[in-house]
């Protein structure tokens, strides 16, 4: 065994609690129990928020949690350009979901199976809370949303600001690709083909 992880005893350390004792039998079976039955109920989740909502329910590209959370999304990536408030905005955030909805449609059947997989750790709460965001994306205010993104966005860790990269880059696609927002930054639309 490598000297480095021996105690005085000659013991490895890498088996001992956190008070120097080693880790027992009993609680080495109880750890993989307890983390045995955390999987469980992970996967029981997961395969509740990838199964389909009835036929028109919720249009193609996004399961009614992941519309929820894109819903909650929108405001935070979208605060300069999006309506302040009332019908305008409502109708807006409602427009840009859609669109990531089309957006996501659209994409690799893998692309589309790892952003299911993110929706569905995104819309489990003691998920949520580990990665920095406790409410519920109904609740939860816009610059709470946005430092939770702001947080991915500067992470130490690659997949999540690939995943931050992942939902700015489908909401704001889906906000500049809805011809409806092209006046507002002067965009005249794509050159009519001359025949």
């Amino acid at each position: 065994m490598d000297s480095r992880f021996r105690g005085n005893d000659g013991m490895d350390s890498r088996f001992r609690g956190n008070d120097g004792n080693m880790i027992t039998r009993r609680q080495f079976i109880k750890a993989g129990i307890v983390g045995g039955a955390a999987l469980t109920a992970a996967g029981l989740f997961y395969s509740r928020g990838l199964k389909e909502a009835p036929g028109s329910a919720v249009p193609p590209g996004l399961t009614s949690a992941g519309r929820t959370i894109i819903a909650a999304i929108v405001p935070a990536v979208l605060a300069g350009p999006l309506p302040a408030s009332g019908e305008a905005r409502s109708r807006a955030i409602a427009q840009t979901v859609d669109g990531v909805a089309v957006a996501v449609a659209g994409l690799s059947a893998a692309a589309q199976k790892e952003l299911a997989e993110l929706f569905v750790l995104l819309d489990i709460a003691p998920a949520r809370a580990l990665l920095g965001l406790w409410p519920g994306w109904e609740a939860a205010p816009a610059a709470e949303v946005a430092a939770f993104l702001q947080g991915w966005r500067e992470s130490r860790l690659e997949l999540l600001r690939s995943a931050y990269a992942a939902l700015h880059d489908l909401v704001l696609g889906a906000w500049y690709g809805n011809p409806d927002n092209w006046p507002a930054i002067g965009y005249p639309g794509p050159a009519e083909i001359l025949r």
